[in-house]
């Protein structure tokens, strides 16, 4: 049957990629705002969910022929109309389907049709009793009388809670339901993911000149026009305060009656920063949500619908906490901005700081990202306009900025102590004697290493022959603890090997050390010493991590060993000693920013010594110690770094002076991923203009992944749209066999 309706809307439909089709508006929901909606429709001789993504006016006689929306599915857009104009940017800058796009801005519960609720029984009065009425009851039915008397008019009491109070409540209970005295109703508990802590309240703390002036830029922003607007960096040198600037930058907005998104880079980061939140805004503690993917799905699903209710005036959480559906946006902040953990592997691939800066001019609200390592690419938009410059030079307390010492390990590698051969190339003299004074003064240690497992390879001392993984271009990982070797690509395991599979020696050896090995060492050289590891091997427990951040911070520990977890962003006074055991890891990567990722992580890593009262020492471990990423490193010195490597950049073509872009063919079959990257390169070779630069097709520096072999295509221009829309004509014009998956990765940060 037609629909009588004028209007009509477009449906992107979940279950087919790409499948938008027009369907009639309903007389009943035409005053209805519909863009964003998630609604039922007919698709031949089912229903099938989608997503409202445009309304326009029927015109002629089409509505006879449109088949009308079966029935809206929530009240209110699930996709505010300011997500659904940054999916379509997505979309388009991205290359990537909207469908993608917006299936990841709403949670799977969601989006599916499950309530997510968890609900428990309740009971509520239907009507007053009368004294009377209850003198009445006392005498034929105490239980239901003694119920009765307990309970309030308007007020909820959980059935859980009356059966502990009074014997056989279940069957009075039942008994009063019958008689119309109360009902029996499902009553939503909201799943707290701060596991329902209360906070006390903290203060503004006094600011800074430099503080004061951040602040200062910071509001004037928020009281521009939306045209005028520009995002704000802030780079601060670790401990400068930037945290603060954001509370109060904050605290602003929210008084205004804007509401405010905080995203940080890593999971770690995200307890110690809402309970800092929390506890500045008290007052509104629980209308603070977090976003983040180590939450159960109901407490997504929990937190999710109170920002989509309005009720959430901040919400705070990881990369995915940019698409929350939050309305009367006026401040974006994000911290570390500089981190490759913003960036998205999997479609759609997009990089969470450049998408917050969008969704910031869609709304007009003012972006602020802070960082004391900032990426190249917002220090290049600083010095051409696009941004806005503050810095933060000082730390916040006067403190001084640690000391930072470089320890050549080619040297202190040859120089072995009795019966520690292996101690010697993993902790340094200087190191061990710099842990030994700390935890004798009751100081605290980090010690930094970006690799966990016990040894990284296992090697055949007479032929050389690395044990690696059946599925992956990489060797297998020894973990003791599971007495097991591991892929950390595709999770492979297998038990450790006797003998060598090659030339069947039993000459095998451990090569490398982890963060367990190293934890191993610790406890047989500070035997007195209280040790913890945090790496994703120990932090199995869904509260692990921050149950050991807190001991730590509460001094229940004098050693922490870790991995990236606890490199950025934290917070502990008594921390005097960082040491960083391997600096060289990630040097020697065929990637050009491994440079920029060097100095950043051990800027940051750094940066957690002398937060407190006490002077802090950075021991930096190496092989490479006059490497300029270690350098400058070493003297805290971002500008330096800054000002040589873009130099470096400029000269070599690539960002932050072009956007490149990267093309992966992959297949079990290597012959047909390689033979489709030429095609591709060679379609795209053919009308190339002479802006874009291509390079040849070749395997990926890790060739091979979870049974998939990979060959790639990288190219760079300075128009991204002009060149993403070059690879779109030659895709469409190409046809790949069923098993070659062929993926466009624009802004590309791994390109291994």
């Amino acid at each position: 049957m037609a629909s009588s309706a004028a209007l009509k809307c477009l449906v992107l439909v979940d279950e087919a990629p790409d499948l938008e089709l027009w369907y009639a508006v309903p007389d009943d929901l035409i005053h209805r705002e519909l863009r964003g909606c998630r609604v039922s429709v007919p698709l031949r001789r089912r229903k099938v969910q989608g997503t409202v993504i445009s309304v326009a006016p029927v015109e002629g006689q089409e509505g006879f022929a449109l088949r009308p929306i079966a029935h809206l599915l929530h009240p209110k857009p699930l996709v505010p109309p300011a997500l659904l104009e940054l999916a379509e940017w997505m979309s388009d800058y991205y290359a990537c389907r909207l469908e993608v796009v917006v299936r990841g801005m709403i949670p799977e519960m969601i989006r599916t049709g499950s309530s997510g609720f968890k609900t428990q029984k309740a009971v509520r009065l239907r009507k007053e009793v009368a004294a009377e009425e209850l003198e009445a009851l006392r005498k034929k039915a105490p239980r239901q009388a003694a119920i009765l008397e307990g309970l309030s008019p308007g007020v909820e009491e959980l059935l859980a809670t009356l059966s502990s109070r009074h014997a056989s409540a279940a069957q009075a209970i039942k008994r009063l339901e019958e008689d119309g005295w109360v009902e029996i109703l499902d009553q939503v508990q909201a799943r707290d993911p701060s596991r329902a802590e209360q906070f006390l309240a903290s203060q503004p703390l006094q600011l800074t000149d430099e503080q004061a002036e951040a602040l200062r830029v910071v509001e004037l922003d928020l009281e521009a026009e939306p045209a005028d607007k520009k995002p704000i960096l802030l780079k601060g040198v670790t401990g400068s305060g930037k945290t603060e600037v954001y509370l109060q930058a904050i605290a602003r907005v929210i008084d205004q009656g804007w509401n405010v998104i905080v995203l940080v880079p890593e999971i770690s980061l995200t307890p110690q920063t809402t309970e800092r939140f929390k506890r500045r805004f008290a007052l509104i503690q629980d209308r603070v949500a977090i976003l983040h993917s180590h939450l159960s799905e109901g407490e997504r699903h929990d937190e999710w619908r109170k920002i989509l209710d309005g009720k959430a005036r901040i919400t705070i959480g990881a990369r995915s906490a940019i698409f929350a559906p939050m309305e009367k946006v006026g401040l974006i902040v994000v911290d570390e901005e500089h981190e490759n953990t913003y960036k998205q592997e999997n479609p759609p691939r997009y990089q969470g700081r450049d998408v917050a800066v969008v969704r910031g001019r869609i709304e007009g609200a003012t972006v602020l990202l802070g960082s004391a390592t900032p990426s190249l690419e917002s220090w290049h938009n600083t010095q051409n306009g696009k941004y806005k410059l503050v810095e933060l030079t000082r730390r916040a307390d006067d403190q001084r900025m640690p000391v930072t010492r470089i320890i050549d390990m080619r040297s202190e590698g040859r120089v072995r102590r009795a019966g520690q051969k292996e101690v010697a190339t993993i902790i340094s003299e200087p190191l061990r004697i710099a842990i030994d004074q700390r935890i004798a003064r009751g100081e605290q240690t980090i010690l930094f290493l970006n690799r966990r497992g016990y040894s990284p390879s296992v090697v055949c001392q007479d032929c050389g022959h690395r044990v690696e993984c059946p599925h992956c271009s990489v060797t297998l990982t020894y973990h003791e603890g599971d007495s097991r070797l591991v892929c950390h690509l595709c999770g492979f395991q297998r038990v450790p090997l006797k003998k060598c599979p090659e030339c069947k020696s039993g000459t095998i050896f451990l090569a490398g050390y982890g963060t367990e090995r190293v934890e191993q060492i610790l406890r047989k050289l500070f035997p007195r010493g209280r040790i913890a590891r945090i790496d994703t091997d120990t932090m199995k427990r869904k509260t692990q991590l921050e149950d050991t951040l807190n001991d730590f911070k509460a001094q229940k520990y004098d050693l922490l060993i870790g991995t990236q977890m606890i490199a950025k962003g934290l917070h502990f006074p008594n921390v005097t000693l960082v040491g960083v055991l391997n600096a060289d890891l990630g040097l020697h990567i065929p990637d050009f920013r491994a440079g920029e990722r060097t100095f950043q992580l051990l800027t940051q890593v750094a940066g957690r010594a002398g937060r407190g009262h006490l002077l802090g020492e950075v021991l930096v471990q190496t092989f490479t110690p006059h490497n300029p990423s270690i350098q400058y490193a070493r003297h805290h010195d971002f500008d330096g770094f800054a000002s040589q490597e873009m130099d470096a950049r400029r000269i070599l073509n690539f960002p932050p002076f072009v956007h490149v872009i990267l093309i992966t063919a992959r297949s079990e079959h290597e012959r047909r991923a390689q033979f489709c990257a030429e095609t591709l390169h060679k379609r795209l070779v053919s009308d190339l203009p002479p802006e874009f630069l291509i390079s040849d097709p070749m395997p990926s520096p890790l060739v091979r992944m979870a049974n998939q072999f990979r060959f790639q295509v990288l190219m760079r221009a300075k128009n991204p749209r002009r060149l993403v829309a070059h690879i779109r004509k030659h895709l469409d014009a190409l046809t790949f066999p069923e098993d070659v998956i062929v993926t466009v990765d624009i802004d590309a940060y791994n390109l291994s």
